[in-house]
């Protein structure tokens, strides 16, 4: 970029202070999500329930929407119906105010092929930019959980001058292999993106942590339109945000990254702050599920200045029923929407809509989705049971990680997955 390019931008946010810029933000939400699997068998990652009744793209579409950003596109490809029928009766907006939240499948506008990578994805939906004429795009993930005040991403975007900005968060090095890694330069300015290297780079006042890019991008659409043409003419691209895009803008002097322990959410205080999770992973997703059930939650749920939303299905309220002798008890658990909890002993565990926990069931970490049956005297530990599944009277999932891997997915760190419709059978 040049001088008097930044200049010029610089100038712009300086006479209109009080001007909101026009915006049009991407969720890329067509990822298999095949780490996840089998909550992934039927499902699109993004459509994945979440904390009793939300799914994971709810926490990206809210971070737009109560920022005030809401002419929302939402990119899916892969087995994407339920997601479709989520965002459709959960995401009515007020058109009457130009507001909107779409579904967006591939539709092979440049060839006939599906979406080659991320950044292939919005190559193929150009059409959407050049109707809205934008003059800036957030382009966030879809499977992340984290609370974020955009607007302030967009402020520094703006008076940096960057072609683009990518979000940014420390990780401990060991596990920076899985991201995107940056090594920052002057100020906000970016020197190199590596995406998902062998050996990550240290930072130079922590070297046991590296920093990685959370997936959120601001684009000047000028300049993410030229380099996506650039990208689509180069036949060894791979059409990827992160490993093709990304270094191409570092390349030219136009990428800088923003700090997302600087972001402050409205209702969120210092100890919550910086808080983000890629659930990629059986034990990840099982991991944040955890933190929302800590006396203190390193997450919480329960923000009324800036809410997670989600659709709001009419159940009636959650029930706990002493069943003879057999008296519930919950410690440090989320229990949803028409829940009836029947005499069990409940811990550190999240009951979704409708469950049914039966007398002298014990549940200890347990994640368990909506409409599921537990019958009299079931033990689960560490474990996730997946949407309409039954599990008979006097079972045990969790106890015996051999018996657990002959009949589901056993996870690297011992969680036991229970896939959607389950049958026992013996």
């Amino acid at each position: 970029m040049t001088t008097r390019r930044r200049e010029l931008r610089q100038t712009r946010t300086v006479l209109e202070p009080s001007a909101r810029p026009h915006v049009l933000s991407i969720v890329l939400a067509g990822g298999e999500g095949k780490r996840l699997a089998p909550l992934t068998l039927d499902r699109a990652k993004p459509a994945v329930p979440f904390g009793g009744h939300y799914r994971l793209i709810d926490f990206a579409l809210s971070n737009l929407a109560n920022g005030g950003y809401r002419k929302i596109v939402v990119l899916t490809q892969y087995k994407s119906h339920s997601l479709d029928v989520h965002v459709s009766r959960t995401w009515r907006l007020s058109s009457f105010l130009g507001n909107y939240v779409t579904s967006v499948p591939a539709q092979m506008r440049r060839g006939k092929h599906w979406f080659q990578g991320s950044a292939d994805a919005i190559y193929q939906n150009l059409n959407l930019i050049e109707d809205e004429r934008p003059k800036y795009l957030f382009v966030f993930g879809a499977d992340h959980i984290y609370r974020m005040d955009p607007r302030q991403m967009l402020d520094q975007h703006i008076e940096s001058g960057a072609g683009v900005t990518v979000a940014g968060i420390r990780v401990p090095r060991d596990e920076a292999w899985q991201f995107g890694c940056i090594r920052r330069g002057t100020g906000t300015t970016m020197d190199a993106f590596i995406e998902k290297p062998e050996d990550p780079p240290g930072l130079s006042d922590s070297p046991d942590e590296t920093l990685i890019s959370m997936g959120n991008y601001v684009f000047d659409t000028d300049v993410l339109v030229e380099v996506l043409e650039e990208e689509a003419a180069d036949a060894e691209s791979g059409s990827d945000l992160g490993g093709d895009i990304i270094p191409r803008l570092v390349d030219k002097g136009e990428a800088h990254v923003y700090d997302f322990t600087t972001n402050i959410v409205p209702g969120d205080d210092d100890r919550v702050r910086g808080y983000w999770r890629d659930v990629g992973t059986i034990d990840s997703f099982f991991d944040a599920h955890m933190d929302l059930v800590q006396p203190l939650p390193n997450f919480s749920l329960y923000n009324d200045d800036w809410p997670i939303w989600t659709y709001g299905r009419s159940m009636p309220p959650a029930k706990f029923v002493k069943d003879g002798d057999q008296a519930p008890h919950v410690e440090n658990s989320i229990v949803s929407n028409g829940a009836i909890v029947s005499g069990a002993d409940v811990r550190m565990s999240v009951i979704s809509p409708a469950a049914r926990l039966g007398r002298g069931a014990r549940l200890d970490q347990a994640i368990i989705m909506d409409n599921v049956t537990i019958g009299a005297n079931v033990t689960l530990r560490r474990c996730i049971i997946d949407k309409n599944a039954v599990i008979p009277d006097g079972k045990q999932i969790g106890v015996d990680p051999v018996a657990d891997a002959r009949r589901f997915t056993v996870s690297d760190e011992g969680v036991t997955v229970v896939p959607k419709n389950y049958r026992w059978t013996d």
